[in-house]
């Protein structure tokens, strides 16, 4: 349980099994009018809203390939994680992809592993019908910022 008579100012996961929840909010990924929350911190995990290939400066779908779209849904991810005070893509442990055409699989794998690198997080990936706006590629994330 939360103890009542901490500092209502304090850290939300500082010594407390109980953390309170913190939503997180930025302009260097896309808002809308949803009912969601960019990201969500509870203690020292993140739990990042899905994004797709949306430039937030513009609000507009990221031209291109899928390997570019990643790439921008990727910035996205990032840019929610050291919103909430984390080290972008360093921090992810958990990644959920979400793809129209799993015949794109190794084009998102491509340009996923340029960012991630040798040490990726853990990964789903599943083949939907459709995603919101019509984009081919979504994916969202769970970081740890302990």
């Amino acid at each position: 349980m939360t103890d009542p008579d901490a500092d209502a100012g304090s850290d939300p996961g500082a010594g407390s099994d109980d953390a309170a929840t913190v939503p997180v909010v930025t302009d260097g990924a896309p808002r809308n009018d949803n009912p969601y929350s960019q990201g969500v911190r509870a203690g020292d995990t993140l739990y990042v809203s899905g994004y797709g290939p949306v430039d937030p400066a513009t609000d507009e779908r990221v031209p291109g390939n899928v390997r570019a779209q990643t790439g921008r849904v990727l910035d996205n991810v990032a840019a929610v994680v050291e919103a909430a005070g984390g080290d972008g893509l360093d921090d992810v442990v958990k990644v959920t992809v979400y793809l129209t055409d799993l015949d794109e699989y190794g084009a998102v794998n491509e340009a996923y592993g340029a960012r991630f690198g040798d040490d990726p997080p853990a990964r789903v990936c599943v083949e939907v019908s459709r995603l919101p706006d019509d984009v081919s590629v979504e994916m969202d994330a769970v970081a740890y910022l302990g």
